[in-house]
């Protein structure tokens, strides 16, 4: 065990230094991100506390609202966590730039792939604790259990960490033990399938119309027994669900020891099933992924769709997209986080298709337009979490030959227009997809439409141009994985430049809407006045997209031109 501790001291002391050696500058970044989550843990706490007020206010079935909305977020939490690992696994144990090393150290082979596994639960796990704690102090408060709640949040909480990330890990070491690394393209294929049936199995689990349509139940009896049916007594979020629950309405007085020793049982079998595992066929999968990749069989639809692109474009641009497209698809770890992308997109279009509009209480109207506004703010932080991840890296993506790119006749302009360039296309389509469709289940007027469509058109050059340009202002060419780039101040701050820039414009964007939708209901005619303020919000609209676009892609240029 000396060498383990051995091998996890190197990112403990680069964490202790980063805190306590750091300048004056990275310390004042700690302290603007400290603030930060602060802010979005009291905002979730406030939204997790009302809606829990809220169900307690309902009589009979309001506690089994509130249990089941616990099983809906111990259920959506655990079923990231096992995406997240999956494709932080791949990273960890395969493809980091200090696996050799560690393989060719004394220390045992258990002890290295342990090491990597504690890597994988941290880098996972961190994320789902930051937005899932708010939710369960919300529960506290409205509940106020004992003492042993906080307890058994922790224990579970580690519980289902470990379960999600050993059912990661195996799936990766089998995937990548079965197809070798250069037949990648065959792993994320059945990697995708996966996800499709894993994302359709946790929707069913869900089954989220029960909780807003009693009325699909002929009586209030079959409303209420459909609401106390959980989900599957099998899964362990079944378990930790019914701890939690336990502390919460029964004060305590019934221990669910049944559940915890299924919980953790289920820990450590996976535990030693993965040791078990690893054992005999990690490290030839780690040998297969340091082998030289052979040429696909699909690689000339790849040089088709390159030529294609490099067409209308100049030498020293059409140079730097073909390369960073090529090394993008050779980087399993990069190909590998679409599948979270399309699972993403795929629940949040889901999502909208199941609204039971016609049973609100509000004029359908009125909250058919409410929600398009909704839709397109959500969508822009869809897409401004697609940019941290992938567009935002692009610049540190260089890493140390960087140097190269300053020392060629490829101006820092130029540069990062081909960045610019490259996002461009997929963005648009993104966008436009997640807008159409959703309006579309939405059933929103073809004036709403169009103006949502439109908006989110030019709204993408805005939210590229900002993640070039931070991405630009905060580099990070010395990296272990590009995944981490985006997690730290820049991309913080990027995230929630985007989200503003969008608010801005749903603001501009909301009284010239409302003063046509009154006109058509109350069938007025639009007066003067009202159309200089309808020609004065949309141009601000368009002008705020132009001066975010040259804004970011200046001081872009600037900071990667004083770059040392």
């Amino acid at each position: 065990m000396k060498d383990l501790f051995l091998l996890l001291s190197p990112r403990a002391l680069g964490l202790k230094n980063s805190i306590f050696r750091a300048g004056s500058g990275v310390k004042k970044k700690v302290i603007v991100i400290g603030v930060i989550a602060i802010a979005f843990w009291a905002i979730l706490f406030v939204l997790s506390a009302r809606m829990l007020v809220y169900f307690q206010s309902v009589e009979v079935i309001g506690d089994l609202l509130a249990h089941h909305l616990l099983s809906m977020v111990l259920l959506t939490f655990f079923s990231l966590l096992i995406f997240s690992n999956i494709l932080t696994a791949l990273s960890n144990l395969y493809l980091s730039a200090d696996l050799e090393l560690c393989h060719s150290s004394p220390s045992s082979l258990e002890e290295v792939f342990l090491s990597r596994c504690i890597f994988t639960v941290i880098d996972s796990s961190w994320m789902a604790a930051l937005f899932g704690l708010p939710v369960m102090i919300a529960y506290a408060w409205v509940y106020r259990p004992g003492p042993a709640f906080y307890f058994s949040i922790a224990h579970t909480g580690l519980a289902l960490a470990f379960i999600a990330s050993g059912t990661g890990i195996l799936f990766t070491m089998i995937m990548v033990k079965i197809f070798p690394a250069h037949r990648t393209r065959d792993i994320l294929m059945l990697l995708t399938v996966f996800a499709v049936i894993a994302i359709y199995i946790l929707l069913r689990f869900l089954r989220p119309e029960r909780l807003v349509d009693p009325d699909a139940f002929f009586t209030a009896m079959q409303y209420m027994s459909a609401l106390k049916t959980t989900d599957s007594p099998y899964i362990p979020t079944h378990w930790a669900t019914e701890i939690l629950w336990g502390q919460l309405n029964e004060g305590g007085a019934k221990a669910r020891f049944f559940e915890i020793i299924l919980l953790w049982s289920t820990a450590f079998t996976v535990f030693f099933i993965n040791t078990w595992t690893a054992g005999r066929i990690y490290l030839k999968g780690f040998s297969k992924a340091q082998e030289a990749k052979s040429r696909r069989a699909g690689s000339f639809i790849l040089d088709g769709f390159i030529n294609m692109i490099k067409t209308p474009l100049a030498n020293d641009i059409a140079s730097m997209i073909e390369k960073d497209i090529r090394v993008f698809f050779r980087d399993n770890s990069q190909w590998t986080q679409l599948l979270l992308l399309g699972a993403l997109v795929i629940v949040y279009v889901y999502n909208f298709s199941v609204l039971p509009l016609e049973n609100s209480p509000i004029r359908l109207e009125f909250l058919q337009n409410i929600l398009a506004f909704l839709n397109m703010g959500l969508a822009g932080f869809v897409l401004s979490a697609v940019s941290v991840r992938f567009i935002y890296p692009s610049i540190s993506s260089e890493g140390g030959a960087f140097w190269l790119v300053r020392s060629s006749p490829l101006t820092m302009k130029r540069f990062l227009w081909g960045k610019y360039l490259l996002s461009v296309i997929p963005m648009l389509i993104l966008g436009e997809t997640l807008i159409v469709l959703t309006n579309n289940f939405l059933h929103v007027s073809l004036f709403m439409m169009i103006l949502s469509a439109t908006t989110m058109f030019f709204a993408v050059f805005g939210i590229i141009a900002m993640a070039v340009g931070f991405g630009a202002t905060y580099p990070r060419f010395k990296y272990e994985n590009i995944s981490q780039v985006s997690t730290g101040f820049g991309g913080l701050m990027y995230m929630i430049s985007s989200v503003m820039f969008m608010a801005v414009i749903i603001l501009l964007e909301v009284g010239p809407v409302r003063i046509f939708f009154m006109a058509e209901m109350r069938r007025l005619n639009i007066t003067t006045f009202q159309w200089t303020w309808i020609v004065l919000a949309f141009l601000s609209v368009f002008l705020l997209i132009c001066f975010t676009v040259y804004k970011s892609l200046r001081l872009g240029v600037k900071a990667i031109e004083a770059y040392e």
